[in-house]
Parts: structure tokens; sequence; C-alpha cells
């Protein structure tokens, strides 16, 4: 029986991944780590809601087999790329930090397609150096997912993502197009989950094609 940490369990990711390892019957408990309450109906689910600017102060929450970190946010979202960089590098980094000093074994990060500190995109520069930051750290395991566009129900509306759920799945047919191709957050949650109870044994990056492998 295995325990686990979601970080950003209210996500389009995180609140998929909740729920399956709730399911999963080799799960015994899932801490939702959440900025605001959230209530769960899972007798295995305890929602932790901490202040992510103090993330020091809340390190006994991370511990347990593994870690599954999902926080992300938007430009838009969060107001200037700079406090963009703060949740999806920062507060990830931070918390991973805690992690490995907690002597956390597995450690699953949810990147994007395209990650490379050296990218002129500052999105893509972000989730590549975080990449980098948390293979050093001292997990036994480090696996990273890197999804394209995301699609599914969100509680916030993302005009570019929306038109991206019509349009993607048509264009993405042509040969040329379909490494661009959206996946859901469900279907990105059942791998992680599938590779967890794999007990995978070396750090590994999987890339979109492979995960849609599930």
């Amino acid at each position: 029986m295995k325990t686990a940490i979601v970080l950003g369990a209210t996500g389009l990711i995180g609140k998929n991944l909740v729920q399956q390892l709730a399911e999963h019957p080799s799960m015994s408990h899932v801490t939702a780590v959440t900025r605001r309450p959230v209530d769960y109906q899972s007798p295995k689910i305890t929602n932790q809601v901490v202040d992510f600017d103090n993330l020091s102060q809340f390190a006994h929450i991370f511990r347990g087999d593994i870690l599954f970190s999902c926080l992300g946010t938007t430009k838009k979202q969060a107001g200037t790329i700079a406090k963009q960089r703060t949740v999806d590098l920062d507060y990830q980094l931070q918390v991973a930090q805690l992690a490995a000093q907690n002597q956390i074994k597995h450690y699953f990060l949810v990147s994007s397609s395209g990650a490379n500190a050296n990218s002129l995109s500052p999105y893509l520069q972000m989730k590549g150096e975080l990449e980098q930051h948390v293979k050093q750290l001292h997990f036994d395991t480090v696996n990273i997912f890197q999804p394209s566009l995301l699609i599914g129900q969100r509680s916030d509306t993302r005009i570019a993502e929306t038109l991206g759920n019509y349009l993607l799945p048509t264009l993405c047919k042509l040969p040329w197009l379909k490494k661009y191709r959206p996946i859901s957050g469900q279907q990105v949650a059942k791998k992680m989950v599938s590779v967890a109870m794999a007990e995978q044994k070396k750090t590994q990056t999987y890339a979109l094609d492979v995960l849609f492998d599930c």
C-alpha cells in the first residue's frame, strides 16, 4: 500500500489524479494540497490547505511514498511572467526540496512539451529549469511528464485552450502536426498512476506520444 501527495490537486490533471489514486486498490491515502479548502468524498483523501508564500511552515505535510507535482498557472491568471514563474518554478521547486528532505522516494512532475531551460519562450524556459533542478535532488526516481495542450473541463475559461479543444484534434490528424495533438488531463493522470504503480526504477521523461500509451 502506498501514500501520495498531490500538489496542484484542483487543476485539470491534479483533480483527475486525486480521484484515480483514491480509487486504486494499492493506494492507502492521498493528501491533496490546495490553496483553498476542497471537500473530497473519499475517506482516503485528506485536504491540506497551505500558504504557498510560507511553504517551510508546512514541511510536515510532504511525507509519504510519492509526490505528484501538478501545480501551474498562466500569465493571464498570474498577471506577469515573474508571478507565473513564482508558481510554476519557485513553489514547485521548494516543495520538491522539502519532499526530498523528508525522504520521499519518488517524484512525479507535470512539465510541458518543448520544456527547455535555454528556450526563448519564458514558459518553456521555466519548465526546463525546473526539470533540471529536480533531477539534482535526492529522490530514488524522478518521472517527468510532458503533455501538450491539455483539454478537459476547467473551472476557469481560457480562450486559446477552448479554441484548441475544437480545432487541434482535427488539425493534428495531419501527419506533420501529430506531435502537437492535445491530450486530456484524465489521460495524463492515468499514465502517471500507471507508472507509479509499476514502481519505475529509474529517472525517466515521458514525451507526448508515450502519454497516450496507457
